[in-house]
Order: C-alpha cells, then sequence, then structure tokens
C-alpha cells in the first residue's frame, strides 16, 4: 500500500434539522395548539486512532469530509432524527493542525483517542417550543444551525518503540528482516527503503515495535534526500540504534557518518540528542579481520560511553546478543500508559473574551459598495430565523432595535437604499425608527455594550 504521512482535508458537519410550524388539527380538538417538533442535530465529524493502519492512504481519496444533516421536524410534535456522526479511522500517532492557523489541534497516540473535528449543527425548534401564557398560537419555527467547517493538515509520526537510523545503504531494512516479522525491500544501492518499514518483536511479555526510517544525508534537517519527510518518525521512538557499516571499512570515515546523523537529527529536533541509542556496526561478514576492526570501534565508543555491538544480519552473528540488548532496555523502561482521551475543537475562546468585547457590534464599509454588520447573535439569527414566516421578521426587527443596528449604520455613513449583509444574507437599508439619531460618542458605547 501507498505510504502517506501527510495530507490536507476539509471537513464539514452536517447541518440540524429545521423545526416544524403545525398546529393540531383532530377530531374534536378545533384549538389543538401548535405541535411543531424540533429538528434533529446535524452529524459531527469524528477521528479515532486505531493500530490496524499504519498509513493515511485511506484518506487520500476522501479530501472533502460531509456529516450527515439531521431530520427535519413535523407535525403532531415529531422531532426530526439526528444526522449520523461520521467516524473516521487514522493511525495511532496522527497529529491535526488548522490549516489556516497552522495551530496543533489533537495528537491521536493511543488506540480509541479521539478527535471531534466538527460539530453537527443545533436542530431548529418547532414552534410549540415558543408557546407560552401570552403567545399561544405562535406561527414561526427555527431554522437548523449550520455544522462546524474547517480545513485540516494531517502530520502522521509514527508510534515505534525502537527506530533505526543510519546513513543509506547501512543494512538498517537487512537488520528488520532479522529481529522482526517484517519483509522490507532489500538491495545492495542506496535509498532501497523509500518509506518507513514496521515490524514486531515478539519478547513473550510485549510486542516490540521496530521501525526502519529511510537513510539520513547531510542536510537532512532542511529537507534534503528525504529529509524532514521522515526524521519526523523517529520523534516518538523510546530507543534509537544508530547502524553503520563495516562494507568498504575506514575508521575516518565510519565516525564522520556517525557524527553526520547525530547532527542531523540534533538540527532537526534537540530532543532526539537526549534519547538513548546505542551503535551496531552491520556487516561484520564483508571485512577479513573483524576482531580488529571490532576492537577499535568499540575501544572509540567506550570512551564516550555509548554501547555497542557488531553484527551481520546476514548470516546472523550477534543477532541475538543485538535482540537481547533492546529486549532489556524495553523491560527497564516500559512504555507508558495513558487514558483514551478525546479532543474537541475549543469554543472559539468564549470563556475567556469579556462579555462587553463579545457583543461588540462591528460595521464594515465594503470597498464595492454596501455594509457588513459583524455581531456573532445576529449572524446566529439569521441563520435560525426564517425570514419568510412574518413573525420571525417581527423578531429579527426587535434584535435589530435592541443592538440599535439602524442608528450605527447611519453614523457609519450608510444611505436609504444601500446594501447591508448580515451573516450570510443581504438586505437593503431602509432605517423604520423613531428614536432620535445618535452621536458618533453614543454610537462607539453602544457598540461597546
Amino acid at each position: 500500500m501507498k505510504f502517506i504521512d501527510s495530507l490536507r482535508i476539509s471537513v464539514k458537519a452536517g447541518r440540524g434539522g429545521n423545526g416544524c410550524m403545525s398546529f393540531l388539527r383532530e377530531k374534536f380538538k378545533p384549538n389543538g395548539g401548535p405541535d411543531g417538533g424540533n429538528g434533529g442535530r446535524g452529524g459531527s465529524i469524528i477521528f479515532e486512532a486505531t493500530t490496524n493502519l499504519q498509513s493515511l492512504a485511506d484518506l487520500e481519496y476522501q479530501r472533502n469530509i460531509k456529516g450527515s444533516d439531521g431530520i427535519h421536524g413535523k407535525g403532531s410534535r415529531k422531532n426530526g432524527a439526528a444526522g449520523t456522526d461520521t467516524l473516521i479511522m487514522v493511525p495511532c500517532g496522527t497529529i491535526f493542525y488548522d490549516s489556516t492557523t497552522n495551530n496543533g489541534l489533537a495528537d491521536l497516540v493511543e488506540p480509541g483517542d479521539r478527535f471531534l473535528a466538527a460539530r453537527g449543527g443545533r436542530g431548529g425548534r418547532g414552534n410549540r417550543h415558543f408557546a407560552s401564557s401570552r403567545r399561544k398560537a405562535p406561527r414561526f419555527c427555527e431554522m437548523g444551525d449550520i455544522g462546524e467547517e474547517i480545513e485540516l493538515r494531517l502530520e502522521l509520526r509514527l508510534i515505534a518503540d525502537v527506530g533505526l537510523v543510519g546513513v543509506p545503504n547501512v543494512g538498517k531494512s537487512s537488520i528488520l528482516a532479522a529481529i522482526s516479522n517484517a519483509e522490507p525491500k532489500i538491495a545492495e544501492y542506496p535509498f532501497t527503503t523509500l518509506s518507513p518499514n514496521l515490524g514486531v518483536l515478539n519478547t513473550g511479555d510485549e510486542r516490540v515495535i521496530i521501525a526502519d526510517i529511510p537513510g539520513l544525508i547531510e542536510g537532512a534537517y532542511l529537507n534534503k534526500g528525504l529529509g524532514l519527510e521522515f526524521l519526523r518518525h523517529i520523534s516518538r521512538s523510546r530507543l534509537l540504534v544508530h547502524v553503520l557499516s563495516f562494507d568498504n571499512y575506514n575508521f575516518d570515515n565510519l565516525i564522520a557518518e556517525f557524527e553526520t546523523v547525530r547532527n542531523e537529527m540534533r538540527s532537526y529536533d534537540t530532543q532526539l540528542d537526549e534519547r538513548p541509542y546505542f551503535v551496531v556496526g552491520n556487516k561484520l561478514d564483508t571485512v577479513d579481520e573483524p576482531e580488529e576492526i571490532v576492537k577499535t570501534l568499540q575501544s572509540f565508543f567506550d570512551k564516550k560511553n555509548i554501547p555497542f555491538c557488531a553484527i551481520s544480519a546476514l548470516t546472523g552473528e550477534g543477532i541475538p546478543q543485538l535482540v537481547k540488548q533492546i529486549i532489556k532496555f524495553t523491560n527497564a523502561n516500559p512504555r507508558p500508559h495513558s487514558e483514551v482521551r478525546l479532543y474537541a475543537l475549543a469554543e472559539q475562546g468564549l470563556e475567556k473574551i469579556p462579555m462587553r468585547q463579545r457583543n461588540k457590534i462591528e460595521i464594515i464599509n465594503l470597498h464595492g459598495g454596501g455594509y457588513q454588520v459583524m455581531h456573532k447573535q445576529l449572524e446566529k439569527a439569521v441563520e435560525r430565523y426564517d425570514l419568510s414566516q412574518d413573525e420571525n421578521v417581527g423578531r429579527f426587527i426587535l434584535l435589530l432595535r435592541k443592538y440599535k443596528v439602524e442608528q450605527l449604520l447611519e453614523v457609519a455613513g450608510a444611505k436609504a437604499g444601500d446594501s447591508v449583509t448580515i451573516g450570510y444574507k443581504e438586505f437593503e437599508f431602509y432605517p423604520d425608527y423613531f428614536p432620535p439619531e445618535l452621536s458618533k460618542e453614543e454610537a462607539s458605547e453602544i457598540q461597546d455594550n
């Protein structure tokens, strides 16, 4: 399967169903009263982490995801059904970013972790909801709210216990095949591995996941070679195994390769420099005097307090010792267990915004002519009120008067016949009010309250 570890998608939750305006019509009940049901809420978009996937390839052809709409309410007090939530499975280790702001939204690590990416719209209320002792026969209802919509950038960082790193063609894939159940592509040329391979080492008590990362070259942290595309996949590994090759052995070149890879990881993320690691010399079968070479390297790494072992993935020499070292580390450093988490988008930070600022009305003079009124409650009213119903028109006018929108528009310079946009609807400005005109100081006070 094609390996994809980064993509952009658009998600839009379902719209809430409309409320119903109806009146009870039954034999012997000539004035049965309002009985319009409420609309159902729209379906939300939810992502869930699973261990059954290792790539984002399943989403490559689902770049636009839309939730199901809620069902409209009906008469006889029948509420509409809620839209079905859309559940999308992603690999463990998937991180979600807002494409517009690049802010991190969620990091799904454990199987079962969930991210509520877009909430379904609230269902509209039927006319029976508005019945009261003063209003016994309301002839209006509400429309359902539009579902949330957001552009997301998904980034996969593999969840592996052990990461195999090194320059190209040192035999990382051969080691992975020798110590796990993986069957990676193996060949005698650089960059045989073009995407990370995962293997599982069964230790009896637990499964150790091992990742073979494509070879790193100088400048990888600047996105040279396969660069940043795969450096991020070692960021979650608990242990790094740095692989060197005895093929065409030269001590100075070998140490230079080692330092190059260490510098690339350090430049990408300083935390990688603090990650536990040990060094493995591979392809022991290609040298004539292995004892002398191993002794030289062992002495060099001992002085730096870096564990070292020599192996041949081809013949199997040293493989049991390598497996023993990996098991020893994983037993001494068990994987931390965390509870399943649910991430949800923040409520736009409203709880941190003072009420005075939250209710502020903003009038924008559009360059193409007309004016835009910016106010959360007015925009919600435009969405919810069915303005083809006379009583809803009256409710909307009362709301405009409450916030003195007509006076504020005149202060901004609006004239009769000008276009005024609120939310997604456009109106013509014909002021119909009787209070005295406002000064700019009074208008500013209203906008701030």
